[in-house]
């Protein structure tokens, strides 16, 4: 099954924007209950003002709270990082650690964190069980638990180490994609001969394909086309279209704003 996933997401990748392992590990708290798209709108603006650890563990909750409030709980958020930050100063010199035994110790971060960023930041490979690689890994038949530890053991015993990192990107992307949690588009899916769970979904392959979400949605050919050809820059094509969407968003807001406006004059 990774081996065809592998061939049909051939430009899979972590979907949250980083460019160092602490970016990256305040990225994956702040997408708890949210979206990558929505943290990687925040981000930029967060880590401009407070590039490092030491920078974010001396800045004001309310301002932090400011800044990351679109991603919902932000307060609860704020005081997660804030703390977090501390904990990196006080007990590794301001440097995010690279195991994940430290890694687990720090406030607000479990397993599924740590391996996001071990396995992304460092290269150190494990699998990443949130909520649509545990749907998935029970749906393909790989784990009978619902438990994420659980899960990440039982996959494990499954795949090889080395393997790990880019399975979870396969799945995970297969799971925003394709096997939703509610109606997954099983007329469409890659592995659809494979799979034990193959028609708890929509079988009609036409009705199956209009399920498909992002650059798999109908429409969007030439997006997949140029990720598919362009690889090694499908974080940065991903960026782009985001950005642009958010603008349209944006732009659409503004102008139901004016419109309403206009009526009430």
């Amino acid at each position: 099954m990774d081996r065809i996933l592998a061939e049909f997401y051939p430009y899979a990748h972590a979907e949250l924007d980083f460019r160092s392992p602490f970016e990256l590990l305040v990225a994956t708290v702040l997408s708890a209950q949210t979206t990558d798209v929505r943290v990687n709108q925040v981000t930029p603006v967060l880590f401009a003002k407070y590039p490092d650890a030491r920078a974010l563990s001396e800045a004001e909750p309310e301002e932090i709270e400011e800044i990351i409030k679109p991603t919902g709980f932000f307060r609860a958020k704020a005081r997660s990082l804030h703390v977090l930050s501390q904990r990196i100063v006080d007990d590794f010199d301001g440097v995010v650690p690279g195991r994940l035994e430290d890694l687990v110790t720090l406030p607000g971060v479990g397993r599924k964190t740590a391996n996001v960023v071990l396995g992304n930041a460092f290269g150190v490979p494990g699998i990443t069980v949130d909520t649509h690689f545990g749907r998935l890994a029970k749906r393909f038949g790989w784990t009978a638990s619902e438990d994420p530890v659980k899960v990440e053991q039982d996959v494990m015993e499954l795949f090889p180490p080395g393997d790990w990192t880019m399975l979870s990107h396969h799945v995970v992307f297969h799971g925003r994609r394709v096997c939703h949690a509610r109606k997954p588009a099983c007329g469409a899916c890659p592995v659809a001969a494979l799979c034990p769970s193959f028609g708890d979904g929509e079988t009609d392959p036409e009705k199956a394909r209009r399920l498909l979400k992002y650059e798999l949605a109908p429409g969007q050919e030439d997006l997949r086309a140029e990720m598919i050809e362009n690889v090694h820059r499908a974080a940065e094509i991903r960026m782009r279209t985001q950005r642009a969407a958010a603008a349209q968003n944006t732009a659409a807001d503004a102008a139901r704003n004016g419109g309403a406006g206009k009526d009430r004059a």
